[in-house]
Parts: C-alpha cells; sequence; structure tokens
C-alpha cells in the first residue's frame, strides 16, 4: 500500500499493516549517523533500537500510526557525560509524544473553530480521535501570532459573567482583527496595555469614563474618537430618563383634533381576573412604598448607588424614582396579537344583532377558519354580555380597570418607546406615529426635548453618512455639536442638560466622532463572535482560552 503523503526524513520500511480499526506504517529515519544533543558530535556506533508508536494523520477512512525505529547511539566523544543518545526526529515527533506534530495541529485547529467537546466529536468522525481535553490542551500550546503594532484600535467592554464581571476587547481596526482580552474593563489596566503598545495613533471607544480615563493616561499622544452609534443611544436613553419623570403630565395632554386614539382593531387586553388584578394591586403597592422611600432617601441626601445598596434595588431603577415627578405606574397593558384579532369585527357585528352565545360565535368564525379554542370567545363576549347567561350568572360589572372604554382615552406609550419616536426624523414616523408626537409636543419642555434630540440625530447620522478614509475633517460639524451643547445646557430636562454636560466633558472625542472615519463598530462585531465561542464552551472557558480562539482563529 502507498503511503499518499510524505514522511519528513523517513523512508517506509516495509509494507503497511492494516488491523482492524487501524493501520500500521513501518518506518525509519534517514540519517546514517547520529548526533549528541549535548556534545554536538556524530555518532555511527548503535547502542540499541527500539520503536515508537505515534499516531499521524489518517489514510482514507482509518486511523493511522506509524512504528518508528529509533537508534540509540554510544557517544564517543570522551568529555560529554553522555553515554548513549536517542536520534529524534524532530521535525515530525516532539520528545515523548505520541501524535505527530502534523496531527496535533490538525486536532488544534478543529479546536479552535469547534471547542473542546465539539472538536473531539468531528475528531472522530474524522479518524483522528482525542479527548475534549486534549483538544483544548493542544489549543492552548498553540504559539500566538507575530503581528505588526497596531496603529487604531478599538476597545469596548464585554460579559465575561452578564451583570458580575466584564472585560474589554481590542480590536485592530485596520486589520479588522482581535489583538488582545483584558481581564476587566478598568482604566489602569486599559493604560497599562496602550503603555505596552506605544505606536497606538487612535482610540475609538464607547464614552465610558474609565475608557476615556484609561487612554489619557496609556497613550496621551493618541486621538480618542467616541463611538457614534453610543453617542445616539445616549441621547435616545437621556430622553427615556426624562419621560420616566414626565410620562404622568404628558399623559394628560388632550388628543390633537382629527387624530384617533385606537386603531381600528381589538384596542386592549383581554379582561384580568379577579386574583389577577388582586396580585396587580398589591405589586402596585410594594413599588409605592419603594418609591416614597426612594424620593424620601433622596430628599434627605443619600447618594443614589447608597440608596440601590440599602434598599436591594437596581441602580437604573432608584434613578428613575428620584427623577420622578409621580409615581411611574406601569400603564395598562395594550393588545398583543391574537388569533380572533381578523374576527373582531364579525364577532362585534353578531353581539350588536344581539347573539351572545359564545359557543355559537366561535363555531362561526370557526367556520371561517378560526383555528383557536372557544376560550378566548368566551372571554370577548362576556366583556360585552347584557344578559345574564342561562346558569343565572349577572353579565360582568364594569371594574376599575375596564372603566376606560376603547376610543375614550389615548394612552401614551411606554417612556422607551416613546423615546425612540422623539429621536426619529418626522419622516421615519407613519401618521399615528406623528401623531403620539405632536400630542406631547402641546408640552413646551417635551417641544424642546423633541427638537433638541433630533436635532442631535440629525448631526451624527449625517457624519456618519459622509465619512470615508479619504474625508477632511468637517469643521462645521464641529462647531454645530459645540452650538447643541450651549443650548442643551439651558434646557427645562434636567437629563438632557446633564447630558450635554457629559459631551462637553468628552469634547474632543465627540468632535472626533463627527469628523474621523473610525468608529468601535469592528469591536461590537468581534464581540457578537466571542458570544458564539463563549456559548460553544458552555460558559466554562477562560481568559486564555477565549483569547485563544478569537486571535488564533482569525
Amino acid at each position: 500500500m502507498n503511503i499518499p503523503f510524505a514522511i519528513p526524513k523517513c523512508r517506509v520500511a516495509h509494507l503497511v499493516e492494516r488491523h482492524d480499526d487501524h493501520l500500521v506504517v513501518p518506518v525509519r529515519l534517514d540519517a546514517a549517523t547520529g548526533c549528541c544533543p549535548e556534545c554536538g558530535h556524530a555518532s555511527r556506533s548503535v547502542h540499541s533500537r527500539y520503536h515508537r508508536h505515534p499516531a499521524d494523520l489518517p489514510l482514507s477512512t482509518s486511523q493511522t500510526k506509524l512504528r518508528i525505529e529509533v537508534r540509540r547511539f554510544y557517544c564517543l566523544n570522551p568529555t560529554c557525560r553522555r553515554r548513549t543518545f536517542a536520534e529524534m526526529p524532530t521535525d515530525l515527533l516532539a520528545p515523548h509524544a505520541r501524535r505527530t506534530r502534523r496531527l496535533g495541529e490538525a486536532q488544534a485547529r478543529v479546536g479552535l473553530a469547534c471547542g473542546g467537546a465539539g472538536g473531539a466529536r468531528l475528531l472522530a468522525h474524522l479518524h483522528m480521535p482525542a479527548s475534549r481535553a486534549t483538544v483544548l490542551r493542544l489549543v492552548t500550546r498553540m504559539p500566538m501570532p507575530d503581528t505588526p503594532a497596531p496603529i487604531r484600535v478599538g476597545i469596548d467592554d464585554w460579559a465575561i459573567r452578564k451583570g458580575s464581571r466584564y472585560g474589554t476587547i481590542v480590536v485592530d481596526l485596520d486589520r479588522h482583527r482581535v489583538v488582545d482580552l483584558l481581564p476587566d474593563r478598568t482604566a489602569p489596566t486599559v493604560a497599562g496595555w496602550l503603555e505596552r503598545h506605544s505606536g497606538v495613533e487612535l482610540v475609538a471607544r464607547d464614552r465610558s469614563t474609565e475608557y476615556a480615563r484609561g487612554a489619557s493616561l496609556g497613550a496621551p499622544q493618541a486621538q480618542q474618537v467616541a463611538d457614534r452609534w453610543h453617542l445616539l443611544s445616549n441621547i435616545r436613553q437621556a430622553v427615556e430618563r426624562w419621560l420616566h419623570g414626565a410620562h404622568a403630565r404628558l399623559r394628560s395632554l388632550p388628543l390633537l383634533p382629527g387624530s384617533t386614539a385606537h386603531p381600528a382593531r381589538r384596542s386592549r387586553a383581554f379582561a384580568r381576573s379577579t386574583t389577577e388584578l388582586e396580585a396587580g394591586a398589591q405589586s402596585r403597592m410594594r413599588w409605592q412604598a419603594s418609591y416614597d422611600e426612594v424620593r424620601r432617601r433622596h430628599a434627605g441626601g443619600e447618594p443614589l448607588l447608597a440608596i440601590a445598596r440599602a434598599m436591594g434595588l437596581a441602580r437604573a431603577t432608584v434613578r428613575k424614582y428620584a427623577s420622578a415627578e409621580t409615581f411611574p405606574a406601569r400603564l395598562p397593558h395594550g393588545a398583543g396579537p391574537s388569533l380572533l384579532d381578523p374576527h373582531v369585527a364579525y364577532l362585534a357585528g353578531r353581539i350588536d344583532e344581539g347573539c351572545e352565545n359564545a359557543m355559537a360565535l366561535w363555531r362561526e368564525i370557526r367556520e371561517q377558519g378560526y383555528p383557536g379554542t372557544s376560550r378566548q370567545v368566551h372571554r370577548f363576549v362576556a366583556e360585552r354580555r347584557t344578559r345574564p347567561v342561562r346558569s343565572g350568572r349577572k353579565p360582568r360589572c364594569a371594574t376599575a380597570s375596564d372603566s376606560q372604554r376603547p376610543g375614550t382615552e389615548a394612552p401614551l406609550p411606554p417612556a422607551r418607546q416613546l423615546a425612540w419616536l422623539i429621536v426619529q426624523p418626522n419622516s421615519m414616523l407613519d401618521e399615528g406615529e406623528a401623531a403620539v408626537v405632536s400630542r406631547i409636543e402641546q408640552d413646551d419642555t417635551a417641544r424642546a426635548v423633541t427638537g433638541l434630540a433630533r436635532r442631535f440625530t440629525v448631526l451624527v447620522r449625517a457624519a456618519g453618512k459622509r465619512k470615508t478614509v479619504a474625508d477632511d475633517p468637517d469643521e462645521d460639524a464641529a462647531a454645530d455639536i459645540a452650538a447643541w451643547i450651549t443650548k442643551a445646557r439651558t434646557c427645562d430636562a434636567p437629563a438632557i442638560a446633564t447630558f450635554a454636560s457629559g459631551l462637553d466633558a468628552d469634547i474632543a472625542a465627540v468632535r472626533a466622532a463627527l469628523t474621523e472615519p473610525w468608529s468601535s463598530g469592528q469591536a461590537e462585531g468581534q464581540i457578537n463572535r466571542l458570544k458564539l465561542i463563549k456559548r460553544q464552551c458552555y460558559g466554562r472557558a477562560g481568559l486564555d482560552l477565549l483569547k485563544r480562539r478569537m486571535v488564533l482563529a482569525a
């Protein structure tokens, strides 16, 4: 049987032996002499022979093992402390290794792509079996590549354990490659890495103060560029924080003439049971008590972080309660998608005709294609019943939650959804969304916030569209953002004024975001790949293994 690949510095001694589950290739080394590893003298005097049986790349569909005949020589140098030595096929095999170098590299490459357990399963099908621990050990032994020093880098944080521990990813923006993974996201760690890479000329980052301080300490000569996507996200978050406090006031604003409160379909969720209503009321009382306590502590001068720790609340919740003018109650549930929606008009018409038999109505719409059960029809009819049912039960009385009949009120969207509408240009909104924004603009502060938010998004998006590497810096954009900050700092909405003050403190990076083509978008994309690798490792991979899989697989 012929061997389809070469064996470095070796020759096949005999015919290949076929066994049940593998092939054995007898091999001898080509060299006529051996060199002593201690003194370097050559020797032809053979002391003895023995065999090594390392695994090699598979032949066809069979595992392959080499049977290498190794000679042990006498060292004839009288001054050498060695008496004998064995010849070493270093190009083919490492000392004491049970697999050839090329087999180990192939298994390590599979491990880079698939991880330990996944790589072990794939290698078994490829006739190169190895345990998952061996696969990971081969990956960790692979040398890191010798890459050129980065000049422009993007940095961003990633979750080692979400909500608990975070690290930092560093990406070479010119080569589109991950350079390093850092164990945390603190300024000293980032500064230390930048000091070790003194050739960095540009750092693209989000608006984290830790990253800003780390870049200033580690690379004071480098230009810092704030990420444009994060700028847009930050203005939306600022608008949302203001809305949490002003939402109750805005809900009391009247509808504009000609606008409609509800779309032409089922306008609200199905009625809740008495038990659900009681549980909701109790939950509201508990959160109301928490809101009152946060307001009392904040008025007494306690920091928000101290309040969060003392009360066991999230910092975002404490910040929302502290800035809210009234208790930010959960808004009534709107109508989610339902199988009954296409048949609502038909059911309402039949009820107006006097048919209140839920089973009869269910059978009628089932013939029209309704695939659901009769339960939703019963609930729909129960809300509109005018006569007692045959069992003698009275019609369901209206409760506090039902006092608002469809079409008599115009509730606002939640703060998060409303903030998204505010930062969008009018051309991106449909008729209903534009009516919602026009309604809240009856409030002077809301009108100012909407104008500032939209002006800011226009500045950032225009800068992102016109930026290419060959573009010259846009001085007009830098002047526009300075004027925007000056105007926003006098806004009556505290969240917008605070956001503008933060931009002013980081004005150099913000101006660079509007005048430079670079951003940390590449880092965001690499974090998505890092999340995939973490899931392949079942969340148990250490930082070194993650770093190797990110850097070596690139």
